[in-house]
């Protein structure tokens, strides 16, 4: 793989803008951002299937609809239907090969990936594995900014559950998502710590959303693409990529939902939160840890 075809992947604890962040960079003409892959969550791709059943079936829908869009240029149930064929006839691939071969397909555009589900060491170094020479995009949102939102989302607090984001210190044990932040950056920071300089970027999003033009001129330039009012001008648009929608029956997601609900990208002042404040989602008022504040601080905020 030509190291200018090498993926682009957008890393990042829970809701911190990778959808949007994703789209706008796919939308570059020298990229091709796709939804939810999934592929490196198992080895071969009959694992990554079975794996993706019942309640976890549209952990596929990204993938299924990538398929279709590139080998029947179009995201119809029929389309859908010979994406299942095409992943049934590579079903013994590993999914490195099967990452390969789409990234091949879109070629010479480089892939821009956002799979939320990469996020331990293990998946990270699988990638590198597959991908020597891989780009990684750090994204960092402020602790507060990113905890309050993903309590107050509707499943939050079942995400932050199912992460094992739960303060046992307590006489009764408090679900905070401190934890999750902290150990996501954790993992991300101790992989990146052995990536070449030149392959990774550390970003924090209020700086990107705040100023995107210098952020979007400076990531392009650290890819090696192309910049111009044009290209600049197609970034602003996420919402015209052929992903950022719902799919047919079968594969209507593949991306955050609230994404595809709105996905234009509006402009306007990111104010973020404060490392001594309360936080509102404990009900004893703590704030957050020492080791959380130290790492916070490490980024940039106060």
């Amino acid at each position: 793989m030509e190291d200018d075809c090498s993926p682009l992947f957008i890393i990042s604890a829970p809701r911190s803008f990778t959808s949007l962040m994703a789209a706008m960079l796919g939308q570059h003409p020298e990229a091709y951002g796709v939804p939810d892959l999934n592929l490196f969550l198992e080895d071969t791709l009959q694992e990554l299937v079975v794996s993706m059943t019942d309640i976890y079936a549209n952990q596929l829908h990204g993938l299924l609809r990538t398929v279709a869009e590139l080998y029947a240029g179009e995201q119809t149930m029929a389309a859908i239907d010979m994406a299942h064929r095409w992943i049934v006839k590579r079903k013994d691939w590993p999914t490195g090969e099967v990452y390969k071969e789409l990234s091949r397909r879109v070629a010479p555009l480089r892939i821009v990936d956002k799979s939320p589900g990469y996020i331990s060491r293990e998946r990270l170094q699988h990638i590198r594995r597959v991908f020597p020479d891989a780009y990684y995009l750090h994204l960092i949102r402020h602790p507060f900014n990113m905890c309050e939102s993903l309590m107050k989302h509707e499943s939050g607090q079942i995400i932050a559950t199912l992460t094992n984001s739960l303060d046992y210190s307590t006489t009764d044990e408090v679900i905070d998502p401190q934890f999750l932040w902290y150990r996501t950056n954790h993992t991300i920071c101790g992989f990146l710590d052995n990536v070449n300089d030149r392959q990774k970027m550390q970003l924090r999003v209020e700086d990107f959303l705040n100023d995107p033009k210098h952020f979007c001129k400076i990531l392009c330039h650290w890819l090696g693409w192309s910049w111009d009012s044009a290209c600049y001008e197609a970034m602003l648009h996420p919402e015209d990529s052929i992903y950022a929608n719902s799919g047919p029956f079968g594969a209507n997601l593949g991306n955050n939902p609230d994404f595809i609900k709105a996905p234009r990208f509006r402009q306007q002042p990111i104010i973020t939160g404060n490392l001594s404040a309360i936080l509102p989602w404990r009900p004893d008022k703590q704030g957050f840890y020492p080791h959380v504040i130290e790492m916070a601080s490490r980024f940039g905020y106060k």
